[in-house]
């Protein structure tokens, strides 16, 4: 059976899975990523895959998902949370491997995952969202991308009559600077929705325009492109108990879903990103 060897490459995590076609994870490992220095990056990725999946019986392929822009022959231009730029990991692995490799951004392979694999497959257009750290975004089409979206986060805002990058207020980073536009000092977003559930005056304010601002940014897309549904994940659904029915409810053109392919949607992504390109 044909398969593909995918790495999920973040800023703390580097995982490594040999995945089949029926995508099913044979065997997984995950090791922490080398960060700002090129050279130990690129060794620390090949060591990681040789450690993690010995033998390469069926392999046709490497695939990766990195948090940051790639060229269309898997060069990357930078990798903001690793603290390195220009890298080529393509030309190294295939180098090191001998093996086509593809390489593609992270939010990107992660709605190839959503499209194609599990309960959305049948969905004939679906537009993922990520909302961390920062906002990703990609839009695919009968189960292939057909947009480069995922800076979709740099969108500009308003909001209280200036222009504001839109992942800047509304990610789960941005909610801090939001709530202190508004006077009111946060930790972080979950101590945010913390102060939403208990109904805090001042939070509940704040927590109505990040709706409001949410859903716009939402319905914009959806006017752009028409998906069938909206996937989310990222952080902030650590709490969609507290928004996620608010936010569907100030969407009425839009379908939103939670994701289905939770921790596993970059590593499957990137097989499926692989096996598209193999064949």
């Amino acid at each position: 059976m044909p398969k593909i060897i995918a790495l999920d490459i973040g800023g703390t995590n580097t995982r490594v899975a040999l995945i089949n076609e029926k995508y099913e994870i044979e065997k997984v490992l995950i090791k922490p990523t080398v960060v700002g220095n090129l050279d130990l990056f690129l060794k620390n990725v090949k060591d990681t895959i040789v450690e993690g999946i010995p033998d390469f019986d069926g392999v046709i392929a490497i695939s990766a998902g990195v948090p940051g822009r790639v060229r269309h022959d898997g060069y990357i231009y930078a990798l903001p949370n690793v603290h390195i730029t220009s890298i080529p990991l393509s030309e190294y692995l295939e180098k090191e491997f001998h093996l086509p490799v593809f390489v593609r951004n992270d939010a990107e392979v992660a709605a190839l995952a959503e499209a194609n694999v599990g309960p959305f497959k049948e969905c004939k257009s679906l537009y993922f969202v990520t909302i961390s750290t920062g906002v990703g975004g990609a839009l695919c089409i009968d189960g292939r991308l057909v947009n480069s979206s995922y800076e979709v986060g740099h969108t500009m805002t308003s909001y209280h009559n200036e222009i504001h990058e839109f992942e800047h207020m509304a990610s789960g980073t941005g909610l801090r600077r939001l709530c202190d536009m508004n006077g009111l000092n946060i930790e972080d977003a979950r101590a945010f929705f913390d102060l939403v559930k208990n109904k805090h005056p001042l939070a509940l304010r704040v927590y109505k325009d990040w709706i409001h601002m949410l859903a716009e940014w939402i319905e914009m897309n959806q006017d752009n492109f028409s998906p069938e549904v909206f996937t989310l994940t990222g952080g902030v659904m650590k709490s969609k108990d507290v928004f996620f029915e608010d936010l569907r409810r100030a969407c009425p053109s839009s379908r939103i879903e939670e994701c289905a392919c939770g921790q596993n949607a970059g590593l499957v992504g990137a097989a499926v990103f692989g096996f598209q390109n193999a064949k």
